[in-house]
């Protein structure tokens, strides 16, 4: 093994050792709960969205049966007042809107299929995001208890960095209680003998749709002659009650 694969293999592991030694998961719990619920108004929007262009495509097909159903009035109107190109004309209008109808209806279906969906995926992860919240909140609150538990066990033991301090404090505070008394001994001695020393000390985070326009020349020629049908039916009535009583 070469030497620059040795510094790599030493400097990956004591990072490693950093980061597993700064890494706190309550921390790392509650940023991945952010990111879920991100991700949850992500989807909840994608669905209010399609709900939306369903929602217009609804709107755009009534507007088109209106329109098709007030063709076929005027159609009625223009028979009746003998005006055949016109009833025809009207009835090759809204068989285009028939089509466009048709065909709105195909993307609507897509749509709700679309939308049921994303309801569907909504709904499941938010589930997701309740059960893992709860979750979280209970790993949190266990590692908060084993942690004070570890640190009064290490407290009454005697491994911990601050109970280790106070130890040493107080051998130290022996250690210079032995050395003062050696030293008041010594200056008593010293007195004894006469010699005086004067002691000193220190410290220290538009769909646009073109409508193709078609007519169908056959269903057109149908409708015509089905509204002539009802026409006729209408009108043979009202021949019959205007005849003379004594015909």
């Amino acid at each position: 093994m070469g030497l620059w694969d040795r510094i790599k293999i030493i400097f990956g592991a004591k990072t490693n050792a950093m980061l597993d030694k700064a890494e706190d998961p309550r921390q790392t719990l509650d940023y991945s709960y952010e990111k879920q619920l991100e991700l949850l108004q992500k989807v909840r929007r994608g669905v209010a969205d399609v709900a939306t262009s369903r929602k217009r495509l609804e709107l755009q097909i009534q507007s088109l049966d209106g329109q098709a159903n007030k063709l076929e009035t005027q159609a009625k109107a223009a028979l009746a007042g003998g005006r055949e190109d016109l009833a025809r004309e009207a009835l090759t209008r809204r068989s285009g809107i028939q089509v466009q109808i048709a065909d709105l209806q195909t993307q609507l279906a897509d749509l709700q299929g679309q939308e049921e969906k994303l309801t569907a995926a909504s709904q499941a992860l938010q589930a997701k995001v309740e059960a893992f919240r709860t979750q979280k909140e209970t790993i949190k609150a266990t590692y908060s208890a084993a942690e004070a538990q570890t640190r009064i066990n290490e407290a009454f033991t005697g491994i911990s960095s601050e109970l280790g301090n106070v130890g040493e404090a107080i051998q130290r505070a022996q250690d210079k209680t032995q050395s003062m008394q050696a030293r008041a001994t010594a200056l008593d001695e010293l007195m004894a003998s006469g010699a005086l020393d004067d002691p000193t000390g220190t410290s220290k985070d538009s769909i646009t749709i073109e409508l193709e326009r078609m007519a169908s020349s056959n269903q057109v020629e149908d409708d015509l002659a089905k509204l002539k049908g009802e026409i006729a039916a209408s009108a043979a009535p009202a021949a019959i009650e205007e005849k003379p009583a004594g015909e």
